[in-house]
């Protein structure tokens, strides 16, 4: 019987691998959501400078401009982090499903050898009773 021990143990190490390189693409997402805030913040506030001084708001468009096109990079950059979550959730649960697999059929070889040795005890406990048996009956034959 083979034992699946090292594939299970194995394919634990990816699932952790799995687990840790979702948690590196959440970690990015909520670093670009709070990138993206920042932003919206920082327009805010260049917004009421703007409006608060009309000088500086002959430069205001420049900035909304840039603001603009960094919002946009953001936006791509966060729908392209979404997606490899996505797809690294998928292969975290087809990892899972692996080691599962990996684990029951490592649960039934064991349960069916212990079975086996199960038998095999009961078959020499039953040829042992049947030698005591024979042995009786041998004694009683001669004593009669």
């Amino acid at each position: 019987m083979t034992d699946l021990r090292p594939l299970i143990r194995y394919h634990k190490w990816r699932l952790d691998e799995k687990q840790r390189t979702l948690a590196d693409l959440r970690n990015q997402e909520d670093h670009s959501i709070a990138e993206a805030a920042r932003l919206e913040d920082e327009i805010k506030a260049e917004q009421r400078t703007a409006g608060a001084n009309f000088e500086v708001s002959f430069g205001y468009g420049n900035f909304a401009r840039a603001a603009i096109a960094r919002r946009q990079h953001l936006a791509a950059e966060l729908d392209e982090i979404r997606a490899r979550i996505a797809v690294a959730a998928d292969e975290l649960a087809e990892a899972f499903k692996e080691v599962k697999t990996y684990e029951l059929a490592q649960e039934e070889r064991v349960k069916r050898e212990k079975e086996k040795q199960r038998h095999k005890e009961n078959e020499a406990l039953d040829e042992t009773a049947q030698i005591g048996h024979r042995r009786r009956q041998e004694e009683n034959a001669e004593s009669e």
